[in-house]
């Protein structure tokens, strides 16, 4: 009995001490978990307090993974660089074989490259896409002779120096675009030494695009190569760009210096740092000498006018768009002049001989818009490419001009002999580079030298679209023969003093003629030899709006303007009125119009939106000065009311711009705007041959307009011959 006893005391102590362990063990567990949970309780409020933590272990960080249905699923990353476009304009073949290697250079990481030849490539076109692909764009292009580029990068060469040059692109057409130049030339030739490199880097930026990294060039001299040999001068440049595409595709902004907190970049860019921070200040200069050069504003550059007087006639020599560097050369200029006045004052009787040797174009205005596109001629005259004709030779349609009278866009020739102008309007197209003047009193060219070269111009215009993507062959042989001239391109053609011989010369060559005049020369428009159409800006229909909007240099400008629609009454030839609509300022003159009609009868009435130029100091317009194409019509429909005599006949959305016709060109119920301009030079040389007996009017060479051009009709002016091609930016470069 005691034994038993005993057993059972023996299992009951020793199952008790068992578990009072067991219970030590779980107390002490209990513990320091809740000691734990209190650990990361205070440390979750430090940190959201911006207290320092010490680092989580792995497995306990969180990440910025997303909850759904209670898993964890992988946020999106952010793509940094979509792939890489490499460009290459080649002539032995050295920048295509580049452009390969440096393919094969993106699979290492992981990118995407398209190789492409750019006589293939169409910026006006695709370009402005890069500025939201994601994409960085490397350009490996070789100089050829005397700096000029290889023939396969001609096109798009001499479309960036025109689109960088022409204020309708602006300084922000290409942002958001990344790119990377790297040049091959040859320093043999110093004067021309990567010539093209330069300057597509310079166009680039110059229209917003953003360097990815300074350009570099290759050398084929060996003796100056920085590294021994062209192929070792991109190898360099190559790795360099590896390192900055890495950095790209990681979210940097700016190459890394190598002195960030976590030093993982040191090892990467130790031998590159100085060669990156030397980078960043070439490129600061290369900056800052392109903004001296390339943004300065006409009204900087055109200086204070004489003696203070603001209402002055400004000289020749004035004006322009100067460049920058040139600011002080001008103003010692300035000085020259007023001394020679002072000098000349003594001198009455050479006075008037000597301001006809004067050059209307000085040496920085023929700069200034030959950088614009101008082809000039002579001392007063040029020419230039209508963005029309760009279109039509690629079959996506013609201006209003086509539309409204039967013109071939793509066999127009835009030229002036007088870039001089006695008008500054707020909407110039040139924002007022060329010079201005109320009377002729420079160097007079004779019209035989001007029209041979202004044809000649053209057609080597003509001519930089052989092979350009889209150009139509047997639209582009017919372009080579110029059938119509638009003096319409600047300035004032009628201040020419032989304009009546350059017109006959015109036709002469069997070249249709459509002059437009500012209705500031009333007696050169009656003195005026017959023309295939005269018009007459009409920008405003009182004479406080003509002042605003025109901004005349005669102070007499208002009975000038009356007594040239006088005039042009009594022309027996095609008339045309042509509005330009400026919301804000002239759309509310609809009774005003009216009357003004009465007074000059034409023929026709263009109203025309305004097209938007960009900013300047010329004027201060802005886009809400457009109005949109439906305005436009309802202030056309409104003013139709108010001529009984007159109807809309024609519409051209594209240029937003409609026509409206007098009733006698509406035969049987059908219009005749079009032009049967063969028929027109049967007339003008029975004219010219007769001495003028035998005179004609617009309606003996009228032709039946088509009845997609009328309006109301479906394509709403635009010929179903050509396709409608839409800006996928849908900016308006139009100037037309």
């Amino acid at each position: 009995m005691d034994a038993s006893v005993d057993i059972w005391s023996y299992l009951y102590t020793h199952l008790m001490s068992l578990w009072l362990h067991r219970f030590y063990i779980y107390s002490c567990a209990a513990f320091g978990i809740s000691i734990w949970i209190c650990i990361q309780f205070f440390a979750g409020k430090i940190k959201k307090q911006g207290g320092k933590a010490s680092r989580k272990p792995a497995s306990l960080e969180v990440t910025d993974d997303v909850l759904v249905n209670g898993y964890a699923t992988p946020k999106a990353k952010e793509v940094y660089v979509a792939g890489v476009k490499i460009f290459y304009g080649s002539q032995t073949g050295t920048a295509k074989g580049f452009a390969a290697v440096l393919a094969e250079a993106m699979i290492a990481l992981t990118l995407p490259a398209e190789i492409i030849n750019m006589r293939e490539y169409d910026p006006d076109d695709c370009l402005a896409e890069e500025t939201i692909s994601k994409n960085v764009c490397v350009f490996l292009v070789a100089t050829y002779t005397e700096g000029q580029p290889t023939e396969n990068a001609a096109w798009f060469c001499k479309w960036l120096e025109e689109a960088a040059n022409d204020f309708r692109f602006g300084k922000t057409y290409l942002k958001g675009m990344r790119y990377a130049v790297f040049g091959l030339g040859n320093s043999v030739y110093i004067d021309h030494y990567n010539t093209v490199g330069k300057n597509i880097d310079k166009w680039l930026w110059m229209l917003g695009a953003n360097r990815v990294m300074t350009r570099a060039e290759g050398d084929c001299n060996v003796a100056k190569s920085k590294h021994g040999s062209i192929e070792a001068d991109f190898a360099a440049w190559r790795a360099r760009f590896l390192l900055r595409l890495q950095a790209l595709c990681k979210g940097e902004k700016k190459s890394c210096s190598g002195n960030c907190k976590k030093g993982k970049c040191k090892s990467k860019v130790k031998q590159s740092r100085e060669g990156s921070d030397h980078e960043q200040r070439v490129s600061e200069q290369e900056n800052s000498e392109v903004e001296e050069l390339f943004e300065t504003t006409s009204e900087e550059e055109s200086g204070a006018e004489e003696d203070g007087d603001v209402s002055s006639v400004i000289d020749v020599e004035d004006l322009g768009k100067l460049m920058g560097h040139m600011k002080k050369a001008k103003k010692e200029h300035e000085l020259d002049e007023r001394a020679g006045r002072m000098d000349r004052s003594f001198r009455t009787i050479g006075k008037k001989e000597e301001s006809e040797q004067r050059e209307m174009i000085t040496p920085a205005l023929r700069d200034a818009l030959t950088k614009q596109g101008y082809r000039l001629i002579g001392s007063h005259s040029g020419v230039k490419l209508c963005r029309w004709t760009k279109s039509m030779l690629r079959g996506r349609g013609g201006c209003y001009k086509h539309t409204f009278y039967g013109i071939e866009s793509h066999q127009c020739m835009e030229a002036t002999p007088s870039l001089a102008c006695a008008n500054k309007c707020i909407f110039c197209w040139r924002h007022h580079t060329n010079p201005v003047g109320t009377e002729w009193r420079w160097k007079l060219d004779q019209p035989e030298m001007i029209l041979q070269e202004a044809i000649e111009n053209h057609q080597s215009l003509i001519k930089q679209f052989r092979g350009v993507p889209g150009v139509k062959a047997d639209r582009f042989e017919e372009a080579m023969v110029a059938k119509h001239c638009a003096l319409s391109l600047v300035g004032e053609p009628i201040m020419y003093p032989e304009i009546n011989r350059f017109l006959k010369l015109l036709h002469g060559h069997r070249i249709s003629s459509f002059l437009v005049t500012n209705a500031q020369f009333p007696e050169e428009i009656r003195n005026l030899e017959p023309v295939t159409q005269l018009y007459v800006s009409v920008d405003a229909s009182t004479k406080d709006s003509l002042k605003k909007i025109d901004r005349p240099l005669f102070k007499d400008f208002w009975q000038r303007f009356l007594d040239s629609l006088k005039a042009l009454a009594k022309k027996q030839q095609r008339t045309v009125y042509r509005l330009t609509l400026v919301k804000a300022w002239n759309v509310d003159e609809l009774k005003a119009y009216a009357e003004l009609v009465s007074l000059g009868k034409p023929d026709f009435i263009e109203v025309k939106g305004v097209t938007y130029c960009g900013e300047s100091s010329a004027s201060n317009l802005t886009m809400a000065n457009v109005p949109w194409h439906e305005e436009v019509v309802h202030f056309v429909q409104e003013l139709a009311e108010l001529l009984p005599d007159y109807e809309i006949a024609c519409e051209h959305e594209h240029s937003n711009c409609l026509l409206i016709a007098h009733q006698k060109f509406k035969i049987n119920g059908e219009w005749y705007t079009w032009i049967d301009y063969n028929r027109f030079q049967e007339l003008v040389q029975n004219y010219d041959e007769s001495g003028g007996s035998k005179t004609f009017t617009a309606a003996d060479y009228m032709a039946r307009t088509p009845c997609w051009a009328v309006f109301g009709s479906r394509e709403r002016g635009f010929d179903p011959l050509d396709t409608r091609y839409q800006r996928k930016n849908k900016k308006d470069i139009s100037g037309c």
